[in-house]
């Protein structure tokens, strides 16, 4: 297979496959954990201001008021926020990957600057190695870590920095580059549902709901 045989099937089969595999993933996921169902609280409800869902979800995206925890963990608190955030706009605000997106659901959005987006991901890989080096430097960090934790980082951290280097013509030629890019992407989706990866679209959710539980107790959380 050469080069151009293996971008297309990245490009076709393989992403027939991945993306497959991702959507029924994510369905049994959130079937499996929205069927499990609660039973009805039947305590009063007391109700105090920003005890809510909608509070809870608001406050938990925002940094911390308290700066303790910060100051003792800047790097999971500091990078934690730059690498998510700089992963949403790679992902979402480049060009090319908007122009994906419309080929699939027929979504489209102005994208930034290629130049912009291009010093983002730099700072995302920056900012993933960093929190990378902090794990595995810090001792009670490297033993709570399991193979997951390692395994979701070098899923997630491939698409960055393949799609980086196929933008900047590295290492490989342009068309091999982005044939490994795709198809790490690929394997992130195939992964995702079934890691820890899949806080991605529970993360929402959960907030809202432990912060409804606990308005309704009213503890504002």
């Amino acid at each position: 297979m050469n080069e151009m045989q293996f971008l297309t099937w990245v490009r076709g089969t393989g992403l027939n496959i991945a993306v497959g595999i991702f959507l029924l993933g994510v369905i049994w996921r959130l079937i499996e954990i929205y069927s499990l169902g609660r039973k009805k609280d039947l305590s009063a409800p007391r109700n105090v201001p920003g005890a809510s869902g909608w509070h809870t979800v608001f406050r938990r995206s925002m940094p911390p008021k308290d700066m303790g925890m910060v100051k003792k963990s800047p790097v999971s608190y500091i990078g934690g926020y730059v690498f998510h955030i700089g992963l949403a706009v790679v992902v979402f605000l480049f060009a090319p990957h908007i122009k994906f997106i419309e080929s699939v659901v027929g979504l489209s959005w102005p994208g930034l600057p290629s130049q912009f987006v291009d010093l983002v991901a730099v700072i995302t890989i920056a900012a993933m190695v960093v929190v990378l080096a902090d794990r595995i430097n810090k001792p009670v960090k490297r033993y709570l870590s399991t193979f997951e934790d390692w395994f979701t980082w070098t899923v997630t951290f491939l698409p960055v920095l393949t799609g980086w280097m196929a933008v900047q013509h590295l290492l490989l030629p342009y068309t091999t580059m982005l044939a490994l890019h795709i198809l790490s992407v690929e394997i992130l989706l195939v992964v995702l549902p079934f890691t820890k990866l899949f806080h991605a679209f529970t993360v929402w959710g959960s907030r809202y709901y432990n912060g409804a539980v606990n308005g309704h107790k009213g503890v504002a959380v």
